[in-house]
């Protein structure tokens, strides 16, 4: 107990708190802290101690989907202990004030739902922290064991190929998927209300957005109902919040792109390399080939280790090759921006990243929406045909800026735009 503790106030001047304390402008020096014992949340099952739900919710969500509005938060769950979500690990993402809009397709649930969970193995006696760090103690297990314990009752479906369904509950045979679909979708338990609730309270207290985390024990047998607790809250600070774009304030002879219709929020500045579709080649009875050409192009930026933006028409990933490229994440999995735009003869119906939700929101990747018809939005293709080009395929060009981009991602205004550095 008292190496952990010791280790907690050590914590302090390690690299990723020093890291922070740049962020929020906060000298080491200055910092006061409090150690907290908290009692674990949870009920041992055989070896293990786990609780049955653990997640984070914010009140401000940067990625909002059909009538999501981004004031209303978000919030993640997976089963076990919250280290799993915190350490971004496949969790289940959902509108608290939406729970039942399911934001994945099948194919994304599929491949996206939890297969492991965090449980304390209590056979563990000699731990040293020192060594091992926080994770010491803990075991990662597969998501069969938590089967075993009982503890999935009310957090899986399963998927029956049969009919090409998802089926709340453990009454049929198949691959299970935690989505917690009896407690959101039937309110087993008030779960969405409940964190709503505390988001909106919290928030209006603290003055500015919040981050929570929470647990939740479904057994019963402690107060003759299942309890939520509350474990942590904390404001959302450093560039979450700062990232606001005027329009009147930026030269659009500097800009790649600009587009009032985008998801994601931050600065990034060190991507120079720019993949996009040659729009004069385009044919959408071609894009299967399209597909194939973009995976070969992705497999090189992955072997040099570059990040780039993608350019297209169309929904990137739709299953209809007649509206978009039909790419799965594998075959554009480097791509830090992708960018969904109109044609003359070529109309966008925008995904806004519906495709690759779970890729997209866990890796804080852009996802740009351009109309070529908009008074505002714009992709400067002469800009990008004036670059060094470092591959080019039938269909696509491969294209290096000399300098790196400043990519604005205003996910408060869903405001986005792509600067040349002089």
């Amino acid at each position: 107990m008292t190496i952990a503790i010791k280790l907690v106030f050590a914590s302090t001047f390690s690299e990723k708190a020093r890291n922070y304390f740049a962020v929020i402008h906060h000298k080491i020096e200055e910092e006061k802290m409090a150690v907290v014992l908290q009692e674990l949340v949870g009920n041992q099952y055989e070896d293990y101690y786990y609780p049955h739900i653990s997640g984070v919710a914010q009140s401000y969500n940067y990625y909002p989907v059909a009538n999501m509005k981004p004031d209303e938060g978000f919030a993640v769950a997976a089963v076990g202990l919250g280290t799993y979500v915190v350490d971004g690990w496949k969790s289940f993402r959902f509108s608290p004030k939406y729970p039942k809009v399911s934001i994945y397709s099948i194919k994304d649930m599929l491949n996206s739902s939890q297969v492991q969970f965090y449980a304390l193995d209590c056979r563990e006696m000699d731990i040293d922290f020192l060594e091992h760090g926080e994770l010491a103690a803990l075991k990662l297990l597969n998501i069969s064991e938590a089967e075993k314990h009982g503890t999935l009752n009310h957090c899986v479906s399963v998927y029956n190929p049969d009919n090409d369904r998802i089926e709340p509950g453990l009454s049929a045979y198949g691959p299970r998927i935690i989505n917690f679909a009896d407690i959101l979708q039937y309110n087993y338990i008030p779960l969405s209300e409940t964190i709503s609730l505390i988001l909106n309270t919290v928030k209006e207290a603290f003055g500015s957005p919040v981050e929570i985390e929470y647990a939740v024990d479904l057994d019963r047998s402690k107060n003759g109902l299942p309890t939520f607790y509350l474990l942590q809250i904390k404001p959302l600070i450093g560039n979450q919040l700062k990232n606001n774009i005027v329009l009147d304030e930026l030269d659009r002879s500097q800009m790649a792109l600009f587009t009032k219709s985008s998801l994601g929020n931050g600065v990034i500045k060190d991507i120079r390399d720019v993949i996009f579709v040659d729009t004069r080649k385009f044919s959408k009875l071609k894009t299967l080939e399209m597909a194939t050409e973009i995976e070969h192009l992705n497999n090189l930026m992955i072997k040099s280790d570059r990040q780039y933006i993608l350019i297209g028409p169309g929904r990137w990933g739709s299953r209809d090759r007649f509206v978009g490229i039909p790419v799965n994440w594998s075959q554009i999995s480097n791509a830090k921006v992708i960018v969904e735009v109109s044609l003359d003869n070529y109309p966008l119906d925008s995904s806004l990243g519906s495709h690759f939700f779970h890729n997209v929101t866990s890796m804080n990747i852009g996802y740009f929406s351009v109309q070529h018809s908009s008074p505002t939005d714009f992709v400067s293709w002469e800009m990008l045909d004036n670059q060094k080009i470092v591959h080019e395929t039938n269909f696509f060009k491969h294209v290096r800026f000399k300098k790196p981009l400043t990519i604005f991602m205003d996910g408060k205004h869903k405001t986005s735009a792509i600067i040349i550095q002089e």
